[in-house]
């Protein structure tokens, strides 16, 4: 059976906290910059807003109004600051001002519906100020959710291609080239993720190639650790990943990781083995349901199936300076069911895993 963490959890915790404490306060002043498009300052623990910074996109404009939106939540919990959330809608008003610094990002064919989505912020965002006057803070929350929902497709409908070419010596594996949603039912609730195919095309391609057989439909969740991890994926028998049923072999996933900044993956080394112990990927370790691939220990190339959730504590992980960025591969993010994820345990089962949207993305290998 995959020996993920069970071993280094229980021998080597101490030594992760005093490296994290060290890393945080050693590298402040000495941190590389970075071409990427996540903000600098406080690490992201949301997984919507990590999918929305992934996507390959470039208008500023978008991202300063998505940034305005997100810090409202950081304004609340700072002692409900309603003049700066005042402040954060104004700022996204004044984007919105000018929508032609935004379509120019768009597709022509896909401008119209663009404009019926910034005609929707612009009249959430002045209801959203109505709402704020009333200081009733999850009424201000459920606004900011329904409004960034429209900013992520106001984004999504920026990409144009597939930003770049997998190797030829992956095309053997299903690649998924876009995002997928995938509906998990198990038996204490639902749950929702959205795997990335822009940041890691073969690792969300096996996963949604291995949803759509019905692979995980029945598994149990093997391991447990609380707060840290909770995993899936081990079939049944003396098998330990996917059997491909064309080649009667063990299908192996390689180690991919995007790094801000970069324009493709990097393939079968870990940032560490790299010399790139401060570079961080482009899906951190650093939400709630974090997913990612779980490998043999000392193989970095021998995913398959088995993959497990993040259940982010940043006392053990702090946010941007874990020792799981750059050693494991995430895909996608929860973003639905924190409340059920946090419930699961070791023996309880998924009951059905489905796409339900995104599937069109999914390209199969060629037959030759």
């Amino acid at each position: 059976m995959l020996n993920l963490f069970k071993s280094w959890v229980q021998n080597c915790l101490k030594a992760i906290l005093l490296i994290t404490i060290f890393l945080g306060i050693t590298t402040i002043g000495w941190t590389p910059t970075s071409n990427a498009a996540l903000p600098s300052g406080n690490a992201i623990t949301d997984g919507k807003a990590l999918l929305r910074y992934a996507l390959p996109i470039d208008n500023q404009p978008v991202r300063k109004l998505q940034s305005s939106l997100e810090d409202i939540s950081n304004q609340l919990r700072a002692n409900k600051r309603w003049g700066a959330i005042n402040n954060d809608l104004k700022q996204a008003a004044r984007v919105l001002d000018n929508p032609k610094q935004i379509l120019t990002s768009v597709p022509e064919e896909r401008q119209p519906q663009a404009e019926t989505w910034i005609n929707e912020l612009r009249t959430g965002i002045s209801e959203l100020l109505e709402v704020v006057k009333t200081k009733d803070k999850e009424a201000i929350l459920v606004g900011r959710s329904k409004l960034l929902n429209i900013v992520s497709l106001l984004e999504e409908s920026m990409v144009k291609e597939f930003p770049f070419e997998v190797p030829s010596e992956y095309s053997n594996l299903p690649q998924l080239k876009g995002r997928a949603t995938i509906a998990i039912k198990t038996n204490k609730g639902d749950l929702k993720v959205v795997v990335d195919g822009y940041s890691a095309p073969v690792t969300a391609g096996n996963f949604v190639d291995l949803v759509e057989r019905g692979f995980y439909n029945g598994l149990e969740f093997t391991r447990s650790e609380e707060s840290y991890v909770l995993q899936t994926g081990d079939p049944v028998g003396k098998e330990v990943g996917f059997i491909d049923p064309t080649t009667n072999k063990y299908r192996a996933i390689p180690l991919e990781i995007l790094v801000e900044g970069d324009k493709e993956p990097t393939y079968g080394t870990t940032l560490e083995e790299t010399g790139r112990y401060l570079d961080m990927p482009v899906l951190p370790f650093s939400s709630f349901g974090a997913l990612a691939m779980a490998r043999p220990e000392g193989d970095v190339n021998g995913a398959s199936s088995q993959v497990f959730f993040f259940l982010f504590e940043p006392e053990l992980t702090p946010a941007g300076r874990n020792l799981l960025d750059g050693r494991y591969t995430v895909f996608g993010y929860l973003v639905e069911g924190e409340d059920i994820l946090d419930k699961l345990k070791a023996g309880d089962v998924i009951e059905s895993a489905n796409v339900i949207q995104g599937i069109e993305n999914l390209v199969q290998p060629q037959v030759s």
